[in-house]
């Protein structure tokens, strides 16, 4: 019986966005299947070796119910500019997702002087070419020195969106540009680049990981340059012991990565994510609350 024949290209542009990233995935895995397999039973946890762990509040002044909405700037200069990555081969723009969710309410609450954009993670060259944009004055991509030594960049990211944001901290420190600020969530390595070691151009970093299923995030981040570098934390949740609902996701998510997936849907996660943002622009001069 022939193989049938690949769908036109119609057909993916009909699709619903979670339709043809399902598509993609299941595809992925009736390649792959019978190695995933095999490997889930080395990578599942053990229940002696999972100690549960609380974790630890980030910032105990920035944990606040209220945050502030604000147009201006932390430090009165430049514009800061917030760049998130998405895990897996999820778009950069998916509504369900917590990145975008929690981009969305940044931007409603700084209405100016601060971009806040989301991409998908193989996108990394798409997000520092933006980065370029926005610090120049000019806006043609071609910053002066002065202009990347005044840069405000915070990049975040969840999975392969966690490698993605060690990576594009790492392009920027070629080229002389600080970053305030990154945060990984549940940080997977993705091919050779090395997600655990934090360039010394970033001036604070943490990362919040879960260590059961199939896909478990990096466990501990450090700095390449301590004296340059402060290591917030490494702060881990336990997804076996207090489970998430995550409403909406494919099917992929819930059967081969239910606690990877929980952690990016786990709203008091990204609380501590976003109030680690927050206290990097002004301080509110008016209360709004995080729903």
């Amino acid at each position: 019986m022939p193989a049938p024949s690949e769908p036109p290209a119609c057909y993916y542009f009909l699709m619903t966005e979670h339709e043809a990233d399902t598509r993609i995935r299941f595809r992925w895995f009736a390649r792959t299947g019978p190695f995933v397999l095999l490997a889930a039973a080395s990578l599942l946890p053990s229940s002696s070796a999972q100690e549960a762990k609380q974790v630890s509040t980030v910032s105990s002044s920035s944990t606040d119910a209220t945050v502030g909405k604000t147009d201006a700037l932390a430090g009165g200069g430049s514009p800061t500019i917030i760049i998130g990555f998405l895990g897996g081969y999820v778009s950069g723009n998916s509504p369900i997702r917590s990145e975008v969710k929690m981009a969305a309410r940044l931007r409603a609450d700084y209405p100016s002087g601060i971009r806040v954009e989301t991409f998908a993670n193989r996108d990394m060259s798409g997000a520092y070419n933006h980065i370029l944009k926005f610090i120049s004055a000019s806006h043609q991509g071609k910053p002066t020195d002065e202009e990347k030594h005044q840069a405000r960049v915070i990049v975040f990211g969840h999975s392969w969106g966690g490698t993605a944001t060690v990576e594009l901290a790492r392009r920027l420190q070629r080229v002389g540009i600080p970053v305030l600020l990154t945060v990984q969530i549940d940080s997977v390595k993705h091919w050779y680049v090395d997600d655990s070691v934090i360039p010394a151009n970033v001036e604070k970093a943490a990362n919040f990981y879960q260590s059961n299923g199939m896909l478990r995030g990096r466990a501990k981040i450090s700095a390449a340059d301590p004296a340059h570098t402060n290591i917030l934390g490494n702060f881990r949740f336990d997804y076996v012991k207090n489970p998430v609902a995550c409403q909406g996701y494919p099917f992929w998510d819930r059967w081969f990565s239910k606690t990877h997936m929980e952690i990016e849907c786990d709203p008091k996660v990204w609380k501590e994510v976003e109030s680690l943002i927050r206290s990097e622009l002004q301080r509110p001069t008016a209360a709004a609350e995080i729903h």
